[in-house]
């Protein structure tokens, strides 16, 4: 059942990536853009439009696969099932790091903005974890997801102060901030790869110690697993995620947290199976709502990020209730 799950979710993507090559202001059958992928022909306008959705289509493929696999890393970590990159506030150090290196030294490429969205998300994880580690019992759910609220709108203002001093800054990265796919080329997503590729590969490494890490630490060490050491490796795969995605479409939330539940429901919490089925929904969660944000207010186009926001919110406080009810 589990491998139909898997199998269905690959279709699933297959279909947002045709999707998101054959639906715009002008729309194409499947079969244009087939044929524009395999025997293009320059003079052929169809097929020009196809080629040049090529780049935001694996743009928003790399971005929800980054944002998809951070958000169930960092849920099995916490074992906080409210985990989520935007939730915990890491989006939102990336994204004031990446527009405070763009105003104050003048970053203009996807390579330095890796390096500033690193450095942002891995600050505001760990004051996150900081804060919500004091008083009684630790860092607990409640007290992880407090945090990051707190801490994200405090980024968030700050940002707001960073965008508004600069006005050359605000014009060039005013769309980006609330995080999109559109207008992105494949030389920043060729550069953007290889970071992906070392956090997914990591990720999908810390897959049987976050099994162990879902049966409390002191179970997790009687089956022979370091604690820290695995910890660590899955709060490094979740920054470098995080800090990837951010540095290419900005900060887009709610991605790594809906998907993952979602795939749970599927495929179960075996985190075996759990992330890849949440490497296939993820990206194709982020294709259909970028497919859904160019048509939904022709000739004008919502971002990606917003229209994420409108799927996760509702979510996100359904799980809030469900756990405050649990608790009661």
């Amino acid at each position: 059942m589990r491998g139909a799950w898997i199998a269905a979710s690959a279709a699933l993507l297959a279909g947002a990536l045709v999707l998101s090559l054959g639906v715009g202001a002008r729309g194409l059958d499947p079969s244009t853009v087939w044929a524009a992928l395999t025997a293009a022909d320059p003079a052929n306008g169809d097929h020009a439009v196809v080629l040049s959705r090529v780049p935001r289509t694996a743009a928003g493929l790399l971005v929800g696969l980054c944002l998809g696999l951070a958000g169930a890393v960092m849920q099995g970590v916490t074992r906080n099932p409210l985990a989520d990159p935007g939730v915990l506030g890491i989006n939102a150090g990336a994204a004031l790091a990446v527009v405070a290196g763009i105003g104050a030294f003048g970053i203009a490429s996807i390579a330095g903005f890796i390096w500033f969205a690193f450095a942002g998300a891995l600050a505001a994880g760990l004051a996150v974890y900081a804060v919500a580690s004091l008083g009684r019992d630790g860092a607990t759910p409640v007290k992880l997801s407090i945090a990051g609220a707190a801490l994200t709108a405090g980024l968030t203002s700050l940002l707001s102060v960073v965008l508004l001093s600069s006005s050359e800054t605000l014009e060039r990265f005013r769309f980006w901030q609330v995080g999109g796919i559109a207008g992105r080329g494949l030389d920043q997503v060729g550069a953007a790869a290889p970071f992906a590729l070392v956090g997914v590969l990591a990720a999908l490494a810390c897959a049987r110690t976050l099994n162990g890490l879902a049966l409390g630490d002191d179970v997790a060490r009687g089956l022979g697993i370091r604690v820290g050491a695995a910890r660590a490796l899955g709060g490094a795969s979740a920054v470098l995620l995080c800090g990837t995605a951010t540095a290419v479409a900005g900060p887009v939330g709610f991605v790594g947290l809906v998907v993952p539940h979602l795939a749970r429901l599927l495929v179960g919490g075996d985190y075996r199976w759990l992330a890849p089925a949440t490497a296939l929904l993820a990206p194709a969660l982020v294709l259909a709502a970028d497919v859904v944000g160019r048509v939904v207010l022709l000739p004008g186009e919502v971002p990606a990020g917003i229209m994420t926001a409108l799927v996760g919110a509702p979510v996100f406080v359904w799980l809030v209730r469900a756990r405050k009810g649990a608790a009661l």
